[in-house]
């Protein structure tokens, strides 16, 4: 039996099986078994990439998701500059198409992509090329129609099945494997979620027999087996409802939406679309720098956009390569120090609109 066919057949034995605390074992070992099966199975289909080798560019990259005709392409002429073309026919888009948001003083690389259908990660329409770009987002915006919601969780499901995870954290998880000594477990949290002969049995689905384990989360079956994996990553994602210039307040109040990120708008009127920016912005968890060079003023209309969390050793690097090796101290104004004109050490954690002035080494 070929490996796909072997996948379709675990797959229609856990849709057919019902989960409970009898079924939970059998359920977690398929689970196990299609996991080692998908990564055994090649993207034949990957391999044509024209029009979706994209190249990353500006300071983050959002890709637009969805089925055909949701209004992707509007969306993106709205949100920049870009002439995606725009049709009330399915399959309009059949490339990557780029636009550039610009949004206080960052630049966002949005990507509207082509439409997927239902079945796309097993390579129907061109949907295993729109998610393969997917998985090189930093944030992405599952766009829907608002006379159809449901298609929220089939494309959460196909998105799943190629091993991006939305709105998760990966859970805390170590596994070294080892010549000899069995299966060796440390828990640093109770285990509501699995049981510890299920976790040894998926050990062994992937013919991991001697190792020690650490686990400091709750965790279930499905996230053990992305962690044996490997192939799994983890994405912020923002669920847009567009189209609502068509349906009424009442309308809109009964839509039945999982608790998601999600936002209202209507791309063809404009509406919400400020919000959308703003809310994009905030996910990305970015955080604007800027630079006062010594004796100088500071240059407000050119921050430096940096990830939330960053150091001033990460601002370093991303000015210039040797910038690091020259560096003396820095100098704070900003929410981040206790005083302004505080110095700091280059591994100093930054804060949002922190002014900072860089003193190198003499010479």
């Amino acid at each position: 039996m070929r490996t796909n066919d072997k996948i379709k057949q675990i797959e229609n034995e856990i849709s057919t099986t019902r989960v409970n605390k009898a079924t939970e074992q059998h359920v977690g070992l398929l689970r196990a078994k299609l996991a080692k099966l998908r990564n055994q199975s090649p993207d034949k289909n990957i391999n044509s990439t024209y029009g979706f080798d994209i190249k990353r560019n500006g300071d983050a990259t959002v890709v637009l998701i969805g089925f055909p005709s949701v209004g992707k392409s509007t969306l993106l002429n709205k949100l920049t500059s870009a002439n995606s073309t725009v049709g009330t026919f399915q399959f309009t888009t059949m490339t990557v198409i780029p636009g550039m948001m610009k949004y206080k003083g960052a630049k966002i690389q949005l990507l509207d992509l082509p439409g997927i259908i239902k079945n796309a990660s097993t390579g129907r329409g061109l949907g295993k090329r729109v998610i393969s770009v997917a998985r090189n987002a930093d944030l992405i915006l599952l766009v829907l129609d608002v006379f159809q919601p449901f298609h929220q969780h089939i494309l959460q499901n196909e998105l799943e099945k190629i091993g991006i995870r939305l709105n998760q954290k990966p859970p805390n998880i170590k596994v070294e494997k080892t010549r000899e000594g069995g299966i060796v477990i440390n828990t640093q949290t109770s285990f509501h979620n699995m049981s510890i002969k299920l976790l040894k049995e998926i050990l062994h689905v992937n013919k991991i027999n001697n190792a020690r384990v650490v686990i400091k989360d709750d965790i279930n079956a499905k996230q053990f087996i992305d962690y044996i994996n490997g192939n799994v990553i983890y994405i912020k994602s923002l669920l847009v409802i567009n189209k609502i210039d068509l349906v009424n307040k009442k309308f809109l109040e009964q839509l039945e939406l999982d608790k998601f990120n999600s936002i209202k708008i209507s791309a063809e009127s404009g509406h919400n679309i400020n919000l959308l920016q703003q809310k994009i912005y905030e996910d990305l968890d970015l955080i604007r720098i800027y630079m006062k060079p010594k004796g100088k003023q500071v240059d407000y209309s050119a921050p430096i956009i940096m990830k939330k969390k960053s150091s001033v050793l990460d601002v370093c690097n991303k000015l210039h390569k040797n910038l690091r090796q020259n560096f003396r101290y820095g100098i704070i104004h900003g929410k981040s120090v206790k005083f302004n004109g505080q110095k700091v050490g280059i591994m100093h954690t930054l804060h949002d609109e922190d002014v900072l002035t860089i003193i190198k080494n003499k010479m």
